[in-house]
């Protein structure tokens, strides 16, 4: 792969700016949306990397892995700057987490040992029902006026731990919606789910890199189901702009907050 590359010095550099575009997006979505960039990101290279030669029937498995990797810096940047606002509820997290971590485990056993087209679905089909939700959901149309606690809670962070590391994102995607149909403050939706985004993926990355050693079809440069070109392409981009979707999130109004 990477001697593809640099006998196309052009590509080599458009293949580099596309990556860290991605990143600056992903950066700004994260401090934003509190959404952890995968969102962005596992689209991007999962249509970039044919362009590498990468078998198709790994791909999705590498998209996911790398994404995942890359949620771990830009959460800790994106909660940072949410915490100095006091927008992450921690003791929402201490009773969440748990649940969470669990169903990250579990869909990293099913997300590691699935077909590429079945991962590709299920991220297809997620990301849609959230926009249409998001896009088209009343402001003031909530399901009840505070989260529920016991064992549906815990189901509630069962499902986003399992399917945000299924589809390689940072959890925000699935617990934003969430939060705020129960009533939760969009700019504290957003601030805990991007802590939230590492419960997900320092487990899920080390997940995905343990099941894809041996992998033989995969490129030059991947640990696993971890390609570290396009982790170290695109982390520095989305360390930089997580801060500035965290300030333009505490900033904007929360209404045009939740169309974003």
């Amino acid at each position: 792969m990477l001697e593809s590359l640099l006998a196309d010095p052009g590509f080599y550099i458009g293949f580099i700016i596309a990556l860290l575009a991605t990143g600056a997006i992903a950066g700004v979505l994260a401090g934003l949306l509190g959404v952890g960039g995968g969102i962005v990101i596992v689209p991007v290279l999962f249509n970039l990397f044919p362009l590498l030669g990468i078998d198709d029937g790994v791909r999705m498995h590498l998209a996911v892995g790398t994404s995942l990797a890359t949620i771990i810096p830009t959460a800790i940047m994106s909660a940072r700057s949410h915490h100095k606002k006091g927008a992450v509820d921690l003791e929402l997290l201490k009773t969440w987490g748990p649940a969470i971590f669990i169903g990250v485990i579990v869909g990293s056993y099913f997300g590691s040992n699935a077909k590429g087209w079945v991962l590709t679905l299920i991220f297809a089909v997620v990301a849609i029902l959230v926009s249409l939700n998001m896009a088209f959901k009343k402001d003031n149309m909530n399901i009840a006026d505070q989260l529920p606690t016991g064992p549906f809670r815990a189901l509630l962070g069962f499902i986003i731990g399992g399917f945000s590391v299924v589809m390689g994102i940072g959890g925000g995607t699935l617990s934003v919606p969430i939060l705020t149909a129960f009533n939760f403050p969009i700019r504290r939706a957003v601030g805990t789910a991007s802590a939230i985004g590492l419960i997900i993926a320092l487990p899920g990355t080390i997940s995905f890199i343990l099941s894809g050693l041996g992998e033989a079809s995969l490129p030059a440069g991947s640990y696993g189901y971890l390609n570290l070109f396009g982790f170290l392409c695109i982390v520095p981009a989305t360390m930089t702009f997580a801060p500035i979707g965290s300030k333009i999130a505490h900033t904007i109004n929360p209404s045009l907050l939740r169309k974003a």
